[in-house]
């Protein structure tokens, strides 16, 4: 438990970034999510509607720290192939 009143603010400010983390973090997956089930739906013009909105979502995320680069770059990788395969 924190002593200090310094830890005591470090505390109040580490709760309140990840409040804010944590919806960002829910933001992007709910991004995911709508490609993921327009991949599923078999909708080639939904799923690429769905990924341009994403990708701009993703690489905030990374901006904003919630998540590293390459991770992000992977995700969009990953759902871009998915989508690609959807007319093939």
């Amino acid at each position: 438990m924190a002593n200090t009143p310094s830890a005591k603010k470090a505390v109040r400010k580490i709760e309140r970034r990840t409040a804010v983390n944590k919806m960002r973090r829910t933001r992007m997956r709910t991004f995911i999510r709508k490609v993921e089930e327009a991949i599923a739906s078999g909708n080639k013009d939904e799923a690429n509607a769905a990924l341009k909105a994403a990708q701009p979502e993703i690489m905030r995320s990374v901006t904003k720290g919630v998540m590293k680069k390459n991770t992000a770059a992977r995700k969009i990788s990953r759902l871009s192939a998915s989508v690609r395969k959807i007319g093939a």
